[in-house]
């Protein structure tokens, strides 16, 4: 089957494009063709050196995809040959004592696909029942696709960790970036009022147009200075984030006295300023957050098909593009999802 991999660690030199083997599908497990995917940051990082994560080389890419069932057990009643489907991306053990508590996300022995096992960038992909789920209907490959990793993670963020309600302000920065989008869409679903960074005025005005009710242009401006003005100096209640170090004083000084800070990531640096006295004066929480579990996607998906909630596309490439389409996402410059459409690439 044709699929993207690495090679080693470096930068798309060492990506290659070409023949893998089939995956075998073993009984309880579901064999899909997929359809597409899209890219993810830790795509870059696995590319670039995968520090921490154990994998073996080459690698299949890829954590999230789309497609249909190939092939699944005769005695499995939830799924059929032929069915859209879309996947969730962390497949758990099932006995450790987080996956026993129904916190599978937190698995000692989780595995990702395009990390620790091979991933979605490629014609089949094989993987246990339970992590693959109806598709929503009416939508395209890479809109379903897109929800397996950045809704999803949105969402543990802003109900799961964030508890969000109706009547919070959230803060989140970076718009442009998948998970941020994912939050305010999920977001402004929810009823929040939401107000959302960017060094970019373009893709400011995108998310104002999406349903942000503020914009703040993070490259002239204060976000803590703004963020009081808009609230009347009381702060917001949430506040989501993925950029770490160069954003987290801002965060903090943000927030209203008891408010929850989620954090999924950090791309500017793991090592911010603690600002104890802070957290603990004003009663702040600090909340890291990765993935959601089997049960979070489920009720995610059952927004989508409720509502028509449409990840948000940048941009569509064929997996025969595969540094193309890195490099789209390395550059920053988008705004929503980078898609890879794999159908085509099978002979």
């Amino acid at each position: 089957m044709k699929a993207a991999y690495i090679t080693g660690h470096g930068g798309n030199d060492v990506v290659e494009f070409g023949d893998r083997p089939q995956p075998r599908r073993q009984a309880g497990d579901v064999l899909v063709r997929m359809h597409a995917a899209t890219l993810n940051r830790v795509d870059l990082y696995m590319r670039d050196s995968g520090a921490g994560i154990t994998h073996a080389l080459p690698q299949i890419m890829g954590l999230d995809g789309a497609g249909i069932v190939a092939e699944v057990d005769a005695s499995e009643t939830r799924l059929a040959v032929g069915q859209r489907v879309v996947l969730h991306p962390g497949v758990s053990c099932g006995r450790c004592e987080f996956c026993l508590r129904g916190e599978g996300v937190l698995c000692i022995r989780i595995g990702y696909l395009g990390e620790h096992r091979d991933g979605t960038l490629a014609d089949y992909v094989s993987l246990p029942a339970r992590n693959v789920f109806a598709m929503p209907n009416g939508m395209s490959f890479a809109q379903a696709a897109a929800l397996g990793v950045n809704h999803l993670t949105a969402w543990r963020m802003l109900h799961t960790k964030g508890q969000l309600k109706a009547w919070h302000t959230v803060l989140i920065f970076g718009i442009g970036g998948g998970v941020s989008l994912a939050a305010l869409q999920l977001a402004k679903l929810a009823g929040a009022r939401v107000i959302v960074t960017s060094r970019h005025a373009g893709k400011l005005d995108k998310a104002l147009a999406l349903g942000a009710d503020h914009a703040i242009d993070s490259s002239r401006q204060s976000v803590d200075k703004q963020i009081m003005a808009l609230t009347n100096g009381r702060g917001v209640d949430l506040v989501i984030e993925n950029v770490g170090q160069a954003v987290w004083a801002s965060a903090m000084r943000s927030l209203v006295r008891g408010g929850r800070l989620v954090t999924c990531g950090a791309t500017t640096g793991d090592q911010p300023p603690a600002d104890l006295r802070r957290i603990f004066i004003r009663q702040l929480q600090i909340l890291g957050s990765t993935l959601g579990d089997l049960h979070e996607f489920a009720d995610l998906l059952a927004l989508v098909e409720a509502t028509g909630l449409r990840p948000v596309i940048d941009s569509d490439f064929p997996l025969a593009q595969i540094h193309a389409a890195l490099s789209r996402l390395e550059s920053g410059e988008q705004f929503g999802k980078v898609a890879v459409q794999i159908s085509a690439a099978a002979p």
